[in-house]
């Protein structure tokens, strides 16, 4: 029975967790502080819980450098629901932004001051004419994220800026030049995926086409940065709404983080009532689901797993204490892990085969086949067996996919990434 220690774990996610966070956290779990009480045990009102979301949040500000005009909040339902989530709220304040051009037209300050029919059916008429919701999809999550929209909102209000698989033979694999994209004007929000866990695909910086027009106005970006948040810097002031679930480079799984412009919160930017949604037609959002809502009570409105932000305040507590240039060092170590692995696999092009083109190759999610001898069934079948028995594991890629998927999160040391480099040439030599 192999320990700990033997093993290093390349899976998607939930992904490997930095041992000395564990041993902390399983002494939390059992008395916490000397309570004689488990951190799971407490109250979700209790000081205790609003120290740990606090510190938390103060540490992901100072690791990620995101500016004092954004709020962090912690949720629940994972990335999928924060699909569903950017479509709520992001439609809700752009219907604010239209009410306040409306009443502005009308020459009146408040929405009681006009007629409230004549209002409402002047925001139907710019919903059927201008709402739209842009969407980037480079791989299988982004595609989930534009079909959600489409469900919830109807097709006719979402628009396809860019699908990967008509560069790529059908296929995920690649991201279009920008210059194809076909982005919308004044869309409620342009969505993409930053990093695509399943296919290997990642944006090599901050799309040129999202910066600002010529006055001066970015585009309301939303990015889902599930799978390579805290492991480069990210120009955070590029953003509206950036959100991870925190299975794979932060903590357990349970709790999904959302880094929100304040501007698109109350005071500035109130969410519309449930009851002028319903009349022009429109969802209205499940409360948990409330980003000023969720904002108001400091990620307390309902019982937060206090003990999944335990461990990502541990776990951003120990990139602090390892990195002191903060996310800079991490991408720095990031980059190393990922060349080793890269070039393995690059010095032995009739065994491997690379699946995304190499200008967009994932640093997180290393996709490749093992294509030796023909049979690519049987050769990643030996590959994986042949691994395991070397202690490193999870390795086997997406189910949609197949072929062989290494994850190289923050938490793989170098010297995992320097043992599965060193058995991806051994394994070749084997195959010759």
């Amino acid at each position: 029975m192999p320990s700990r220690e033997d093993i290093t774990y390349f899976g998607a996610g939930p992904a490997l967790l930095p041992t000395p966070v564990l041993e902390n956290a399983a002494q939390a779990l059992l008395n916490y502080k000397d309570t004689g009480l488990g951190i799971a045990e407490h109250s979700h009102r209790s000081q205790y819980a609003a120290d740990i979301i606090n510190e938390a949040k103060a540490d992901l500000a100072t690791y990620l450098d995101i500016p004092d005009d954004y709020e962090i909040l912690f949720m629940q339902g994972g990335g999928s629901g924060e699909f569903a989530a950017t479509v709520y709220n992001l439609v809700g304040a752009w219907v604010t932004k239209k009410k306040a051009e409306i009443l502005k037209q009308l020459g009146a300050q408040k929405e009681e001051e006009v007629n409230q029919e004549e209002l409402v059916s002047a925001l139907k008429k710019a919903i059927d004419t201008e709402l739209k919701l842009d969407y980037l999809v480079t791989g299988g999550w982004s595609l989930k994220a534009y079909q959600e929209a489409g469900r919830l909102l109807g097709p006719e209000y979402t628009n396809l800026a860019t699908d990967a698989r008509t560069v790529n033979q059908g296929k995920f694999g690649n991201i279009p030049d920008e210059s194809t994209w076909k982005l919308s004007k004044n869309a409620a929000m342009v969505y993409y995926c930053d990093n695509e866990t399943v296919d290997g695909v990642e944006f090599p910086k901050f799309p040129d086409a999202l910066g600002p027009d010529s006055n001066g106005v970015r585009p309301i970006v939303v990015a889902d940065m599930s799978s390579n948040i805290l492991s480069r810097r990210i120009p955070v002031e590029n953003f509206s709404v950036i959100f991870f679930g925190a299975q794979k480079n932060l903590g357990s799984t349970g709790v999904t983080v959302v880094i929100i412009k304040k501007s698109l919160l109350p005071p500035a930017c109130p969410q519309p009532s449930p009851a002028l949604l319903r009349k022009l037609g429109l969802p209205v959002p499940p409360v948990i689901f409330s980003y000023e809502t969720v904002a108001k009570n400091n990620s307390l409105y309902n019982t937060l797993s206090i003990f999944d932000v335990y461990i990502a305040g541990q776990v951003l507590k120990r990139l602090l204490a390892t990195f002191p240039d903060k996310v800079d060092g991490q991408q720095a170590l990031a980059n190393q892990k990922a060349e080793l692995i890269y070039q393995a696999l690059e010095a032995h092009p009739n065994i491997y085969k690379i699946v995304p083109d190499k200008s967009v190759r994932s640093r997180m999610n290393i996709c490749f086949r093992v294509t030796a001898g023909g049979d690519t069934d049987s050769a990643e079948a030996k590959f994986l067996k042949d691994a395991t028995a070397r202690g490193l594991t999870g390795l086997k890629g997406h189910r949609s996919v197949g072929g062989i998927r290494a994850s190289n999160y923050n938490s793989i040391p170098l010297s995992g990434a320097q043992a599965l480099a060193d058995f991806i040439n051994n394994f070749a030599q084997t195959q010759g």
